[in-house]
């Protein structure tokens, strides 16, 4: 299929409520603001692409283009692994002017060969990028023949930047998954109680605070897609029984048609706050029972629930002095637009303002669950606006990502990374606890009420001069001011 099929059957999304309810044109037209040449830097088609497919740990990744391209997307997020690190190590063809004009498919060829017999990957994903797609690269067939000669997948991510937005990369890698990966292998360890998790990227490790939970329950993670995933797992991904999709935004295609070929129900939810992660327990044992798991799992979940949440109300309670009435400006988008907003309101905190950049419909009806209908819900917030409600006290502090920080600093107001850039995670129960003691930490430090008073020299009281005591130096003849030179004006008069 082309690239332009395949962009429209992506954006003719039946999983998506929003774009079933547009009309025939408007549904042509995608999802998402065109972009602005020139300006499409870390937003672009191939960006979205490298994000959901690099976490898949033991294969390699080679981008096909110019370095610039490998450069911007190469570990820009904090996607950890529990085991190999190949996926870590930047692989590109380094496009140059002279491959413009003879074409790079050689230089494609070679490095996929290099990475083949120096790595020994269990596979191989080729990103296609504007230059190579531009001058007619044909990369599909590079990489079937580098298969059959190498013995190995080699996946071709059709996803060049100009195609439109990361949220459309991430569609893209999905389709890039469905058409290459799932269900070219087939598991001998199928079991009732096998699921996948969709749309989950293990950014700083926050799977890891959520897989015990499942396994206590007994439910075995069969493949992540793609957060510390293997090639092997997502292979045989289609054997699961249930599928947790958790950014619907970025993989909703990939739980839908995984349901179409193979029968495999899902449900949305959130590993943010104390009620979604219940939730999201509580919904995957229901999908389970009624794929043919034993009915008693239902009741190991409530009863599992009840013992957690319990466990984490008694810690949280300390904090709540500390975090309650305070205002939240949250500036982030996506799910995180909703579920951190759960996660706040159960510790007594007020949102001033959500942003819904990059936020779904389904994501906006979720907030107004939440907050009522008529929920602060912005899109973009100019930060000379963002600077005078942290300045005036209309917030007490804001989350969001790293480049909005500055304003925060600027205005003297704690501020909490909640981006895929951050260092902490926030996921599930321990998460959440996590999360409460970070904006604990930032609200109650000394340091603000510090800077936010006036600097000494502010307040200092100059003397007036005619209450100086003048001593014997500053009377000395050599300490006087020295005489007026004469000006313009008196020089003509002298003239005159």
């Amino acid at each position: 299929m082309s690239l332009k099929a395949k962009i429209a059957e992506v954006f003719n999304e039946p999983g998506c409520s929003t774009n079933q309810a547009k009309s025939e044109t408007a549904r042509k037209k995608g999802c998402s603001k065109p972009l602005t040449p020139g300006a499409a830097a870390g937003g672009c088609a191939f960006d979205g692409a490298k994000i959901a497919l690099q976490p898949i740990t033991d294969a390699a990744h080679i981008v096909h283009g110019p370095i610039g391209c490998e450069g911007n997307a190469w570990d820009n997020r904090h996607s950890a692994s529990s085991g190999p690190t190949l996926y870590r190590t930047g692989f590109t063809t380094d496009l140059t002017e002279l491959d413009v004009i003879h074409g790079g498919e050689k230089k494609l060829w070679k490095a996929i060969r290099e990475v083949a017999e120096a790595h020994k990957p269990p596979a191989i994903f080729v990103y296609q990028t504007c230059v190579p797609a531009m001058i007619g690269d044909d990369v599909v067939k590079v990489c079937k023949a580098a298969s059959e000669k190498f013995g190995l997948p080699v996946i071709p991510v059709d996803a060049p930047g100009f195609a439109g937005s990361k949220n459309l990369g991430n569609k893209l890698a999905g389709e890039t998954l469905l058409d290459y990966v799932i269900g070219t292998i087939e598991p001998d360890d199928v079991t009732p109680y096998d699921i996948n998790i969709i749309g989950d990227f293990n950014l700083v490790g926050e799977l890891w605070y959520v897989l015990p939970l499942f396994e206590r329950l007994g439910i075995r993670l069969r493949a992540s897609i793609t957060g510390d995933a293997r090639y092997h797992e997502i292979a045989c991904a289609h054997r699961a029984k249930a599928n947790l999709l958790v950014c619907s935004q970025a993989m909703v295609n990939v739980a839908r048609k995984m349901e179409e070929r193979w029968g495999i129900p899902y449900m949305d939810g959130s590993f943010y706050g104390v009620t979604d992660v219940s939730n999201v327990l509580r919904g995957m044992a229901g999908l389970l029972v009624k794929q043919g798991a034993d009915p008693e799992l239902l009741d190991r979940a409530e009863a599992l629930i009840a013992l957690e949440e319990a466990k984490l109300w008694e810690r949280l309670e300390k904090y709540r002095p500390v975090l309650s009435g305070k205002k939240v400006l949250l500036y982030t988008g996506g799910h995180k637009s909703w579920s951190v907003v759960s996660a706040l309101q159960e510790l007594g905190m007020t949102i001033i303002k959500t942003s819904v950049r990059k936020a779904t419909e389904s994501d906006k009806e979720r907030i107004k669950d939440l907050m009522g209908d008529d929920a602060p819900m912005v899109d973009a917030i100019p930060p000379r606006e963002m600077y005078r409600m942290l300045k005036e006290g209309e917030a007490d502090i804001m989350l969001s990502g790293g480049r909005t920080q500055f304003v925060a600093l600027k205005a003297k107001r704690p501020w909490l990374d909640i981006n895929q850039e951050r260092i902490h995670a926030y996921a599930g129960y321990q998460g959440t606890l996590r999360l409460v003691e970070r904006l604990a930490l930032a609200l109650s430090s000394p340091i603000w009420e510090q800077v936010r008073k006036p600097a000494p020299w502010e307040t200092a009281r100059m003397p007036h001069p005619e209450e100086r005591s003048v001593s014997k130096d500053e009377a000395h003849p050599s300490r006087q001011p020295l005489a007026r030179l004469p000006q313009g004006e008196d020089i003509l008069r002298g003239v005159k």
